[in-house]
């Protein structure tokens, strides 16, 4: 299947549906097939080493039946074929998980000499940790949106952004970032916002990275990662994605397909219910401070006046846990878990709070999630006052 996708001409929610989809009816089928196997047979060696050698040299994609799965897989193409048409992107490729696609994106630009990284905090925890680990032999520097300009260097391969950030929902003007860019590609981390909320290749941006864990999957049970770029871009990620391994399985690409199809609807109500929630955490005394985007979306941070570990320990409805963008209504505390990984000084500077709350808002009604979390809050308060003796 071809994975170069054309910008969409269609409304986003009829794009969600069908895009990867369009050869089914003449397939005579109705559901995505999906295909498991990691080799496939041929007898004909010669045309195989032919298209081996196109590969190793272009990166284009396969074109006739596939090779080994590694290389590509059918179901996982028509995944990247869909994230594509919903970015507005050429092409897309696929990873076994957001990490894996931010360590391609750094790798192939690291692989044409252009080692040094540009960013802007609050990034999520681990890529945060990726970069100032070094662990990949990149080396970065962090700067605020004003001062990107200044700090691309002769060997800045990328400008890395997150907007709305994970975890503060900080925002960043995109238009303007891509500006200071200059000729030095902007990579922008749209978990948060996906391609309903926002589309940053319109603005500017060159690459866009997204954990496909999270919403495009929907669910919590699928691990990837993506990105929407050129097709000359593409072509570098998949040789980079073939060395290295860091492939997608057929099953989530299958998962993360089905996704795709209801992103619009979840997104849309989930974030009315995020705003409403948001509105009434702002007006609520025992909140400190609420952070929500401009441009609205599922996720709502909060600073709490008692202790965030006992609203954590103090839900019932809604599940405690890491990652985001389920159907069902999670809640972490990033100082802990998300971005505990991140140096406390680097968390805190870029207002990553020790009362920091970070809740990705499900599909439950509004009304039973606020009693959930009004019990919660008020657990919260009693650990904080002071216990008085009985007389």
């Amino acid at each position: 299947m071809d994975t170069t996708a054309s910008a969409p001409t269609r409304a986003l929610a009829t794009e969600a549906v069908h895009a990867g989809r369009e050869d089914l009816a003449d397939l005579g089928l109705h559901a995505v097939p999906l295909d498991l196997s990691t080799t496939y047979p041929s007898r004909d060696s010669r045309a195989e080493a032919a298209r081996l050698d196109d590969f190793a040299v272009t990166g284009a994609a396969l074109t006739g039946p596939p090779v080994y799965s590694r290389l590509d897989n059918p179901t996982v193409a028509r995944f990247e074929t869909a994230l594509a048409r919903l970015e507005g992107a050429e092409s897309a490729v696929a990873f076994a998980s957001g990490m894996a696609a931010l360590t391609a994106a750094l790798l192939a630009r690291a692989s044409m000499g252009l080692r040094h990284v540009v960013a802007v905090r609050p990034l999520y925890g681990c890529s945060d940790h990726l970069l100032t680990g070094g662990l990949i032999g990149t080396e970065v520097t962090w700067t605020d949106p004003a001062g990107i300009s200044d700090a691309i260097r002769p060997d800045t391969g990328l400008v890395i952004v997150e907007t709305p950030a994970n975890p503060t929902l900080a925002e960043v003007d995109l238009r303007a970032v891509a500006h200071s860019c200059g000729e030095v590609p902007l990579v922008v981390d749209n978990t948060f916002a996906t391609p309903v909320l926002q589309r940053p290749l319109e603005s500017g941006a060159r690459i866009v990275l997204h954990s496909a864990t999270k919403y495009l999957g929907g669910h919590g049970d699928v691990l990837g990662g993506v990105i929407a770029c050129d097709e000359e871009f593409a072509r570098v990620l998949r040789k980079v994605r073939f060395a290295t391994g860091g492939v997608l399985h057929p099953l989530a690409g299958y998962l993360l397909l089905r996704g795709l199809s209801t992103l619009p609807v979840r997104v849309t109500s989930a974030s009315a219910t995020a705003a409403a929630l948001a509105e009434r955490l702002a007006a609520d005394p025992r909140v400190a401070k609420v952070h929500y985007p401009r441009i609205g979306g599922a996720m709502v941070a909060f600073e709490v006046q008692g202790d965030p570990h006992e609203v954590i320990a103090g839900v019932r409805l809604i599940t405690p846990a890491v990652s985001l963008g389920s159907v069902d209504t999670l809640i972490q505390h990033p100082a802990s878990i998300s971005h505990r990984i991140v140096d406390e000084g680097d968390r805190r500077d870029s207002g990553v709070s020790d009362r920091l709350l970070r809740l990705s808002v499900g599909l439950e009604d509004v009304e039973d999630l606020w009693e959930d979390l009004d019990i919660a809050l008020s657990a919260a308060e009693r650990s904080r006052r002071p216990v008085t003796a009985s007389r």
